[in-house]
């Protein structure tokens, strides 16, 4: 069988490049392109280990000593915390990849009759690994972006009535959320009223102008016995009901937009 090792070395400093740049995107490191073409440069040189008769445990072992090389050598060493989510992310990247390619090359490879599936001697074109795993990267940078921006919004809200009835939900920080009483200045937080039927009875309840692209209305309000948000207490917060549920998965309440600087001060 004939290797080609500067096909080999240019594919695996290829991957090593995307893989280390994915890296740097997600955790946005500021470190210059030199680096992270050095760390990858280091790494291809992993494709001498075929020539090594050594087993699998050593070989495993081989391969994170030289994926630790190309982290220190891309990123440095500024603390464990630091170094442990640069290794973390690399080896999700790689998983996300590897087995994305995997799985295609098992699909254009194999051929199924049943349950039972043969090698039909096809495997996936080299150009088209090149072409395909940038493309599967991205989508990998922006699905993760996509959640990381959306769920460090949520925060988990207790709500303490006047009866006593303790409600635990998850609450998002929603930005199109500015609702103030115009008498007593309270912010409103917005929960389903199907959340508190038969639970709990509104004596006094507030209503609050809201106005929405097609209409203006009141929504009805009221004050909680205390409110904690993300384990903070908050005072002077009114909780307005709506009809309709929150189209949000797992939200059951739109916080005020309001209330973002001392949340977010609080928990850092």
């Amino acid at each position: 069988m004939k290797i080609y090792l500067d096909l080999v070395f240019f594919l695996n400093f290829g991957f090593d490049l995307l893989l280390l740049m994915a890296v740097k995107i997600i955790l946005k490191r500021n470190i210059s392109l030199k680096r992270v073409i050095l760390g990858a440069f280091l790494g291809s040189l992993s494709i001498f280990l075929l020539f090594l008769k050594i087993n699998n445990l050593e070989l495993f072992c081989f391969k994170l000593l030289i994926s630790l090389i190309m982290l220190l050598a891309s990123f440095g060493y500024h603390n464990i915390r630091y170094f442990f989510k640069n290794f973390v992310s690399l080896y999700l990247v790689s998983s996300v990849l590897g087995g994305f390619l995997y799985f295609l090359n098992n699909s254009f490879a194999y051929k199924r009759e049943g349950l039972v599936f043969f090698h039909k001697g096809l495997s996936i074109n080299i150009i088209f690994l090149v072409l395909i795993s940038p493309l599967v990267i991205y989508i990998y940078i922006k699905e993760n972006k996509l959640l990381k921006n959306q769920y460090q919004n949520y925060f988990p809200v207790k709500i303490i009535f006047n009866n006593d009835y303790i409600l635990e939900i998850m609450g998002y920080l929603d930005t199109g959320n500015n609702l103030i009483d115009p008498i007593s200045k309270k912010k409103v937080i917005l929960i389903n009223k199907e959340l508190i039927k038969g639970k709990f009875t509104i004596r006094s309840p507030i209503y609050v102008p809201i106005k929405t692209v097609n209409e203006s209305s009141l929504i009805e309000c009221f004050k909680a016995k205390e409110i904690y948000i993300n384990n903070i207490l908050f005072k002077n917060i009114l909780i307005g009901l709506i009809e309709k549920k929150i189209g949000i998965d797992e939200i059951d309440c739109l916080l005020n937009n309001g209330l973002k600087e001392r949340i977010l001060c609080l928990e850092n």
